[in-house]
């Protein structure tokens, strides 16, 4: 109404009422939105803790001390491992790092996903390691947003194509110049492998081919050329094969085992084609879990960011993540994330003694439980591997979804190859079939839109390493020895599958670090975020009609269930894993706690009336608490890091718990239960 007292120019006035309706609809939003967070975050907390209040495990204790330690172990076991406020602020995500709306600094100053600046090994803005491009001086833009993870096409296209707008000015330095680089010979040494030709050799096209696989810098294109010196262009395998086919197979193989499905669910609940092991000797089976660390010297496509966690990480092999620490209650922070890393990079040096760090141990924890099992190997050998998951830290193979099932992406090729294929070999260790399953960090972490169903894929393209499916199932027959095994595999991740707005840090369906557009309806995986609890919740019901029906038909002498999440988490307070007790189930393979616990029968916490093993003590992360034996106080289990060796007989099984340095920390005897 005061509109033209204060303007008098009627189109002056029309102007300023409309930005002031404007600005009040920004405000009423704004106000909207943020009490609609608070509220969800009321409400998610009252929910989780009704949740931890009315499970009927907690219920069972008395109130008190007690009380409060069973609901910490609830925590625990649900894999809701909190993260303090200043690692919070410093490191929004884990790698890798998809903050969808974070202003980003030029590429050579670009943080760490950890937290950080890396000058010594970021990103120049033209996309090699270490410097600018020669005669072109770096300038310092408004940051824009960082972008979403772009999938690739496999559509060839030229160098001039939008696609490839981001690799285009490193590549047409280095096919001229750039190629003769002393430095060069590091940053292309892949590329025989993917492009069949050398650096020097190569064309504009093969740096094309290399970028678009294997950028060294980050610097991706985003499709293949459409000619190069060694086609096919649109692979990366060039100079070599992408894989060994398991043996016995041949052209026109139907069977399991020899013909990749058409999708990775195409296999789900069935049965791996019989492994007979002849001999009269005394027979062995290996379990690990939660073993795979970061691989630090992969060059990320997809905009991703390196695998690296601290300085000396970005190095060939696997490198361990270092989570926090926390007191057995998990109520006191021993070592934030933060401080953590300085004991990695100071090699303890500056490191608090609340940490916990064992030097030598806590920085290479894969080496050296790889190390207690060769060793072993060689005296026991094992006939094959039981796999609990999280085979690869952080969030799986670094890739989106969809990747053809017959073929391997180079991305899955090089996590294999380093954190994988060159860890676990040697005499009694070479060629055994690894059994496994998906963790929920294979499935992404924090989201559910990575390469796991190129885990599947590794199948076909691999003599020992076997994941047909989600859930399958094996038999293995010792028929000189006069006794069976059926093996059950199971995914459990649907206790990481919460309501998207809900648990941010632990959920693969949370909507704070998916896409918005994630999406693997296209091969059989979740198709939203909004639809992705409910996918995993039906995998989870159609599992266990699946699991209780094979159990009842299973004639075998032994029955042993493999999954990711720990012994008693089933969602129902253990009732129905007691349940699989009493039909038949001898043993439960578990892992996601970063230790290694035996639970025997007797234990007050265990209710399901059978023996269950964690073995998430592999090394891919760093443990629970600290591996100094003399400081035992906040061990869940009877060690940290580890694995374990089952003796199995037709009699019974002897469980031994085996520590990263060897020594047999725990024995248990399992008798059939049929």
């Amino acid at each position: 109404r005061n509109c033209h007292i204060a303007l008098p120019d009627p189109f002056h006035c029309g102007v300023s009422m409309r930005n002031m309706s404007r600005l009040l609809a920004v405000l009423a939003l704004a106000l909207a939105w943020q009490t609609q967070v608070s509220s969800d975050h009321v409400q998610e907390q009252e929910v989780q803790d009704e949740a931890l209040l009315q499970d009927d495990e907690c219920r069972a204790h008395q109130s008190g001390e007690t009380s409060g330690h069973c609901s910490t172990e609830l925590l625990q076991r649900r894999g809701h491992k909190k993260a303090s406020s200043e690692d919070e602020q410093r490191w929004g995500y884990m790698p890798p790092n998809y903050d969808y709306y974070r202003p980003s600094p030029p590429a050579w100053q670009r943080p760490s996903p950890w937290g950080g600046y890396m000058p010594g090994w970021g990103m120049p803005s033209w996309g090699m390691p270490g410097g600018a491009m020669p005669g072109v001086t770096p300038s310092s833009p408004p940051s824009p947003p960082t972008p979403e993870a772009r999938p690739q096409s496999i559509t060839c296209s030229s160098l001039d194509a939008p696609e490839n707008a981001e690799c285009k000015q490193p590549i047409e330095w280095i096919a001229k110049d750039g190629k003769y680089d002393p430095k060069s010979a590091d940053w292309f040494q892949d590329m025989q492998l993917i492009t069949g030709v050398g650096r020097l050799q190569g064309t504009k096209d093969d740096f094309q081919r290399m970028y678009f696989c294997s950028p060294p810098g980050g610097k991706a294109c985003g499709s293949p050329p459409c000619s190069c010196s060694k086609p096919p262009c649109d692979t990366c395998f060039g100079g070599g094969s992408q894989g060994s086919k398991r043996a016995g197979c041949t052209p026109g193989s139907t069977s399991i085992d020899c013909k990749p499905p058409s999708g990775p669910m195409d296999y789900k609940g069935m049965t791996w084609p019989t492994m007979t092991v002849d001999g009269t000797q005394e027979m062995h089976i290996f379990a690990i879990g939660d073993w795979g660390g970061m691989d630090g010297s992969l060059n990320p496509i997809e905009n991703r960011s390196e695998l690296v966690a601290y300085s000396w990480g970005k190095r060939k092999g696997p490198s361990v993540f270092p989570r926090t620490r926390w007191n057995i209650h998990h109520t006191i922070e021993l070592c934030s994330h933060k401080q953590f890393v300085e004991c990695f990079e100071s090699k303890g040096s500056k490191c608090p003694a609340s940490c916990g760090y064992v030097s030598g141990v806590d920085d290479q924890p894969q080496q050296m439980v790889a190390k207690a099992m060769k060793d072993r190997a060689r005296v026991k050998e094992p006939q094959y591997i039981l796999n609990v998951g999280d085979n690869f830290y952080w969030g799986g193979i670094e890739k989106t979804c969809g990747t053809p099932m017959d073929q391997i992406s180079w991305t899955a090729h090089h996590q294999f190859d380093q954190v994988f294929e060159q860890v676990y070999s040697g005499p009694g260790l070479d060629g055994k079939p690894w059994f496994s399953v998906l963790g929920n960090h294979d499935w992404g972490g924090r989201q559910f839109n990575n390469g796991w169903d190129q885990q599947i894929a590794y199948t076909w393209a691999s003599p020992r390493w076997i994941m047909p499916a989600p859930y399958y199932m094996a038999h293995i027959d010792y028929p000189a020895k006069r006794f069976s095994v059926d093996v059950f595999m199971v995914d459990t991740n649907v206790f990481d599958a919460k309501s998207p707005p809900m648990d941010s840090e632990h959920n693969l369906c949370g909507s704070a670090h998916n896409p918005p557009n994630a999406n693997c309806g296209a091969v059989g995986g979740p198709a939203s975020i909004m639809a992705c609890p409910s996918y995993f919740q039906s995998l989870w019901d159609e599992q266990k009609v699946w699991l209780e029906r094979s159990l009842s038909q299973s004639r075998a002498t032994w029955q042993i269930m493999v999954t990711h999440f720990p012994c008693g988490e089933d969602g129902a307070g253990q009732a129905w894993y007691r349940k699989l007790y009493t039909q038949g189930l001898d043993l439960m393979v578990t892992g996601h706690r970063h230790d290694q616990e035996l639970w025997l029968p007797t234990d007050p916490k265990n209710r399901m009336g059978g023996t269950c093993i964690v073995t998430g003590g592999g090394g891919g992360i760093t443990s629970e608490a600290t591996p100094n034996p003399a400081n035992t106080q906040d061990w869940y289990g009877e060690g940290e890091y580890g694995f374990y060796d089952i003796t199995i007989d037709r009699s019974h099984m002897l469980i031994e718990s085996i520590n990263w340095d060897g020594k047999v920390l725990k024995t248990a005897t399992v008798y059939p239960r049929r």
